[in-house]
């Protein structure tokens, strides 16, 4: 945790350039890759950093040899500009290193960063906003607006930057945006017509502002300029993308043609506060008063109590009442064994003495063991530690509650419930007065007990168990190895008993590193075994929970846990588990309930590592090796079904879901495209663990080895989003391994083949046509004709981006050979398309030409959507090659908007590119610079070097369009030298411009 006096006087900004202070004077942030840091630590909010993103992030595909020492270089710069008085042999309080990692801890308030005084202020103002209070909401907007000072980050480079600066730009125009409509709520409608005037101008496409603007003036009876307004960015939707307005502004336009009376502003509503009217009521005293002990029952606390701060305040404060609903304040905490439930529970109790006067009760009840206390025996130690004798104590349970209610009535007191087992077990042991309060810790949520503030502990923040591990090993052997410590902790997975018993042992061992430590932790299969000291294990912790299962519940636990992915759907654990889907949902949320599944989202499920870890011992132990291998096969089944179902809608003709192994499971099924492509995506991290584990699998058959490069091959609507290209050459890279080990020829002819699409779509040209070559030769081979036309079209996509052009025919002649043999006409549509730009590389546009159109023709017949959309941008191509520009316009604006629509952000870079070539060539250099920059932005966001210096070289012809000789050749330069590391022929005609431009 930082030093309040390191912090105190620090502030930092990224709503215009990077800039800290301290005290009022600013600080030297040094070079523009230093800043570049800095901003990025800062808009990562305490989080841990690692050097490879960092490296990723600030120098990109242009990092020299040596950046992780530079790095190191810039960060310690840092350290000193932000603690300049720091000894160096004390850590730092701020740029605190994690891990291999760095983070910036800011922990006095989100004063000291302009960027979270912005947020604080708008989450207010929406607040306000909800609650009636629209001039408030629009004060506070205006005042977070004022935050901005130009540019955001500006000063920072690289590539995380250029993506942060576009996400905050937008996010002010966000809030802009909103204030406009709060003004127009309040009827400011004359006083933001300017404003909205400048706005729109600045961002012409933007139909929000639009619609705003144009109420704005028909409020202020201007009806024929509102609209002038409507029919303006009609025309410029229609010229710049080749779309109409949407439905919200089109909408607005015939309210304004009808008079719609509904568009008149009416004045906001008035909030009248009321007094809380209070009657004082005398209580009568109806027997004698019972005068009794003042219990202090809880367990001693925990002396190296660590973290938790938000937790404890927060519960403080519900104990205390703040803005709690009437009645009894209850804090029902529920979380896995091991968590650190008890021990939050009894800190807060011992902090809270003050505010129960009247003393505290506690019971241990024993919920997970195997007589769990019943709530008549807690409710006898209640009593009798109130002062009842015991031969007065009634014998029916609701007869003892009502007692020890009446006797807490008009008291202030705290009854602290341990190890609940449900809420049956607690609802007759809290108290019913408003003065007292009570704190329950359960491992199963106890959703179903009324009025309790439910509280789902999770494990420690990393810096939190590191504290933990220094004070029970001892914070010098933790400081001097930190790096290992910050290792140790994560093998614990942040869970507050793990990292007490290693640091126990730790403690224990004065010989031992924290180092020694690392590798014993390491492999999964001993790791839960390091975990124990004395009577303390994590593996018992866990087995009294796993106890607490029925058969079902139990028979679940264990085999989802199989599965490699970090998490998993209730569809795909309904395939594991051979259920039906609600089926599945049951017994899972079953296992959330009790703690031992995590529900980070509707519908998916995650186990904490090291439960993970005891679930799979458990599957080990009580499930038979075929009973595993078939329920992971089931899983793999289910995700080629659906991955199968989602190649044929996102590639409608293509006969490729037509031989995908069957595995006998039933998939997902999908209404569109976009759903289909929305969910590959969604599970692409579990697909890619389906395969390696089938790839680490000892598969003699080869069937799963198939299956697994068949699930691949469906997945391969993902290439084209641009996503997820590091994990396919990974996963693809060793089940290609596995294949050819077994020797299983059709699964590596899979594997070659999109092995080979990854390498092209990183521009990989020869290692590519290297996979698709051999390719080839599997298809031939096994006879799988369908895969063998995809790779002869590949193979001559790859000579043609050579510039191989009458080899690039030659096999796409190949390719429509073996495509009308399997009756494929979308592989035929695609190979006449793709052909197009050979035809033009020989000086053949009338060929060029047909051959697009034949595909667009075929494809339109087909009723592929997304063969359509490829045709287009081919045509396209050539119709701006051919100087039909307005055409090429228009084909390009159309698949434009399909691929924006469906995600496919290659593509879209693709054809934001070849609009600005064609605006180049016909002299349009805004519209060009705009399109070029587009394109420059999704090339960045997906990591597609080719598509950036395609961008940058666009781009640098527009500027020069526009006079701004300067800044163009600044991006041509750029472009050369990425081309250059590529290797692509296109760097040849960079060096030609520049000549040209140099002599000119």
């Amino acid at each position: 945790m930082p030093d309040h006096a390191a912090v105190d006087g620090l502030r930092f900004a990224v709503l215009g350039p990077v800039l800290a202070w301290r005290d009022g004077v600013e600080l030297d942030l040094g070079t523009p890759l230093q800043r570049s840091i800095l901003a990025m630590l800062l808009l990562r909010e305490g989080h841990a950093v690692t050097p490879d993103e960092m490296i990723d992030g600030v120098w990109g595909e242009d990092a020299p040899p040596r950046a992780l020492g530079a790095l190191r270089t810039y960060v310690s710069r840092l350290r000193t500009v932000l603690e300049p008085d720091r000894s160096p042999r004390t850590p730092p309080r701020l740029l605190t290193s994690v891990g291999r990692g760095y983070a910036l801890r800011l922990d006095s308030g989100p004063a000291r960063f302009d960027l979270a005084v912005f947020e604080r202020e708008c989450a207010a103002a929406e607040s306000d906003r909800r609650t009636g209070r629209a001039g408030e909401a629009a004060r506070r907007l205006r005042g977070a607006l004022r935050l901005w000072s130009g540019e955001p980050l500006a000063g920072a480079v690289g590539p995380y930057a250029e993506h942060q600066r576009d996400r905050l730009a937008e996010r002010r125009m966000s809030a802009v945006e909103t204030l406009m409509e709060l003004d127009l709520e309040l009827g400011r409608h004359a006083e933001i017509v300017s404003e909205l005037v400048a706005l729109t101008a600045e961002h012409p496409l933007r139909e929000r502002l639009r619609a705003q603007l144009m109420l704005a003036y028909y409020r202020c009876g201007r009806q024929a300029e509102a609209l002038s307004v409507f029919t303006g960015t009609r025309r410029a939707l229609v010229e710049e993308l080749g779309i109409e307005p949407g439905a919200e502004l089109s909408r607005l336009h015939r309210r304004i043609l009808a008079a719609d009376p509904s568009l008149t502003p009416t004045p906001p509503p008035v909030r009248l506060s009321q007094q809380d009217v209070h009657d004082d009521a005398a209580a009568a005293e109806t027997g004698p008063v019972i005068e009794m002990p003042r219990p202090a029952q809880l367990p001693a606390a925990v002396p190296d109590f660590t973290g938790r701060t938000g937790l404890v305040r927060r519960l403080l404060a519900l104990l205390r009442g703040e803005g709690a609903r009437e009645g009894v304040p209850i804090a029902a905490m529920s979380g896995i064994g091991g968590v650190g439930k008890t021990t939050l529970a009894v800190h807060v109790a011992h902090l809270a003495d003050d505010l129960f006067p009247d003393g505290q009760l506690y019971a241990d009840l024993r919920g997970y063991s195997a007589e769990p206390t019943a709530p008549e025996t807690a409710l006898v130690a209640f009593l009798r530690a109130l002062g009842i004798p015991m031969d007065v104590i009634p014998d029916g349970l609701a007869e003892r509650s009502a007692l020890f209610r009446s006797l807490l009535a008009d008291r202030r007191m705290l009854v602290l419930l341990d190890n609940a087992r449900d809420a049956e077990q607690v609802e007759h042991l809290l108290p019913g007065s408003p003065g007292c309060a009570a704190i329950i810790t359960s491992r199963g949520k106890l959703a179903d007990l009324p009025a309790a503030r439910l509280i789902d502990l999770d494990v420690m923040e990393p810096e939190e168990a590191l504290s933990l591990l220094a004070a029970v090993a001892g914070p010098e052997r933790v400081a001097a190895e930190r790096a290992a410590a910050m290792d140790v902790v994560a093998a614990c997975g942040f869970l507050p008993l793990a990292v007490r018993i290693v640091a126990a042992r730790l403690a224990s061992r004065p010989s031992w590193t924290v180092a020694s430590l690392v590798p014993r932790l390491a492999d999964e299969r001993r790791r839960l075994d390091e975990m124990k000291i004395g009577n303390l294990a994590v593996s018992a912790t866990f087995a009294l929970g796993y106890g607490q299962l029925d058969a079902r519940q139990a028979r679940a636990f264990r085999l989802l846990s199989l599965p490699a992915g970090s998490g998993i759907s209730v569809f795909a654990a309904a395939a594991v588990l051979d259920l039906t889907p609600s089926e599945a949902e049951d017994v899972i949320e079953s296992l959330v309930d009790a703690s031992l599944l995590e529900a980070p989202a509707p519908g998916r499920y995650r186990f904490h590592d090291l439960l993970k870890l005891f679930a799979r011992r458990q599957a080990e132990a009580a499930e038979e090796p075929a009973a595993r291998t078939l329920a992971l096969r089931r899983l793999l089944g289910f995700y080629l079904a659906s991955a199968g179902a989602a190649h044929r809608l996102a590639y409608e003709g293509s006969r490729i879901a037509d031989v995908l192994t069957d595995l006998g499971m039933l998939g997902h099924s999908f209404s569109s495209a976009d759903e289909a492509v929305a969910w590959l995506s969604a599970e692409a991290e579990d697909m890619f663990g389906a395969v390696a584990q089938t790839a680490g699998a000892q598969d003699e058959s080869g069937d799963d080895l198939l299956a697994a490069a068949d699930l691949l091959l469906a997945m391969e609507p993902l290439l084209e989003s641009g996503t997820n290209q590091r994990d396919f050459e990974q996963r693809t890279s060793a089940l290609l391994a596995a294949t050819r080990q077994a020797g299983a020829r059709r699964a590596e002819l899979r594997c070659r083949y999109v092995l080979g699409r990854v390498l092209f779509g990183a521009n990989r040209l020869a290692e590519a046509e290297s996979h698709f070559l051999a390719a080839r030769t599997l298809g031939e081979e096994t006879g799988d004709h369908i895969v063998l036309g995809e790779t002869c079209n590949a193979l001559a996509v790859v000579a043609g981006r050579r510039r191989r052009h009458t080899e690039a025919l030659e096999w796409f002649d190949r390719a429509t050979t073996v495509h009308r043999q399997t009756g494929n006409p979308a592989g035929e549509a695609l190979a006449s398309c793709y052909s197009a730009r050979d035809h033009l590389g020989l000086g053949r546009p009338d060929n060029a030409i047909a051959a697009a159109e034949r595909g667009l023709a075929v494809f339109t017949e087909i009723g592929s959507g997304a063969g359509v959309a490829r045709a287009r941008y081919h045509l396209g191509n050539v119709l701006s090659f051919v100087g039909r520009l307005n055409e090429a316009v228009v084909h390009h604006a159309e698949c434009l908007a399909f691929f924006r629509a469906s995600n496919q952000r290659v593509w879209e870079q693709r054809v934001c590119y070849r609009l600005a070539a064609t605006f180049i060539a016909a002299g349009r250099f805004a519209e060009a610079a705009r399109h070029a920059e587009q394109a420059l932005t999704v090339s960045r966001e997906i990591t597609h070097p080719y598509g950036e210096a395609q961008s940058l070289a666009a781009l640098g012809k527009a500027l020069a369009g526009l006079g701004e000789t300067g800044r163009g050749r600044q991006a041509l330069v750029k472009a050369l030298d990425i081309f250059t590391r590529l290797g692509s022929p296109e760097a040849d005609d960079i060096r030609a411009l520049l000549r040209e431009q140099v002599e000119t």
